[in-house]
């Protein structure tokens, strides 16, 4: 896992995300720094401790995409991008509530909707960013949506005021973050890649309820971080199964100064 976690270390954009795993009855959590190529997984509770306890991510200088949990504040030399897929859902919620009085919640959903085609037709197009007034547009759509929101709201006398008030204040505070993936090409809308990541860890805790021990969750991270590795550079898990228990583990390369 040294050479993964270096490895991760090096990349100029991650994605991290944490998810509950049951123990012997309690609860502690599973937490994923990966890119398209690299996964490493390790337990802990959901502090900022046990969040840099997995060796990747402290001192990382890249765009950690991730979603929306404070626990990822003290990763400061990161430049940090919110998982725009969180944030639609956040807003479905508030708008779904009341369609007639959330008109704010739909007009942001749909700048970010609007937001990340205009992203996708870039890209295929070989642009290196959006153009100036593009950008400005976006910006101002984003503003008015925040204005709306608030005047939508603005008595903040019901819960569901309160919640959309409480949204309206987080895309205000958290634009630069919120907005990244417009001004970045290279920064993806969503967290998909983490979510997908540690999903199979998920699949294992429906299947088998829990884990008996905390040793055994720690010795599952290592082994679905080596297989996920693995799997990302075209290798059969049973192959490289029979590899590590034979003559060695197989390990990703390390690449060569001024590749790609």
């Amino acid at each position: 896992m040294a050479r993964v976690r270096a490895l991760l270390r090096r990349a100029g954009l991650l994605h991290t995300d944490e998810t509950p795993a049951r123990v012997d009855g309690d609860w502690t959590y599973l937490h994923v720094a990966c890119t398209e190529t690299l996964t490493a997984l390790h337990t802990g509770g959901r502090s900022q401790a046990d969040i840099s306890a997995g060796g990747v991510l402290d001192g990382y200088t890249g765009v950690l995409v991730r979603a929306g949990y404070a626990g990822y504040a003290h990763l400061v030399d990161a430049a940090h991008a919110w998982c725009g897929a969180h944030l639609l859902r956040d807003l479905k919620a508030i708008y779904d509530t009341d369609p007639t009085t959330q008109q704010g919640a739909q007009a942001m959903a749909t700048t970010l909707t609007l937001a990340l085609h205009d992203t996708k037709t870039a890209r295929a197009a070989g642009a290196t960013g959006l153009a100036e007034q593009r950008l400005a547009f976006l910006h101002a759509a984003y503003a008015g949506a925040i204005a709306q929101i608030r005047a939508d709201n603005q008595t903040g006398t019901t819960p569901l005021q309160q919640r959309a008030l409480s949204l309206a204040d987080r895309f205000d505070r958290h634009k630069d973050m919120i907005l990244r993936f417009v001004h970045d090409l290279a920064v993806p809308f969503t967290n998909n890649q983490a979510e997908r990541d540690i999903r199979g860890a998920k699949v294992k805790q429906r299947s088998g309820g829990c884990w008996r021990t905390l040793d055994g969750l720690a010795d599952f991270a290592v082994i679905w971080s080596y297989l996920s590795t693995a799997a990302k550079h075209g290798l059969d898990p049973l192959g490289v199964l029979v590899q590590l228990f034979t003559t060695g583990p197989w390990l990703p390369s390390i690449p060569q100064a001024g590749s790609a």
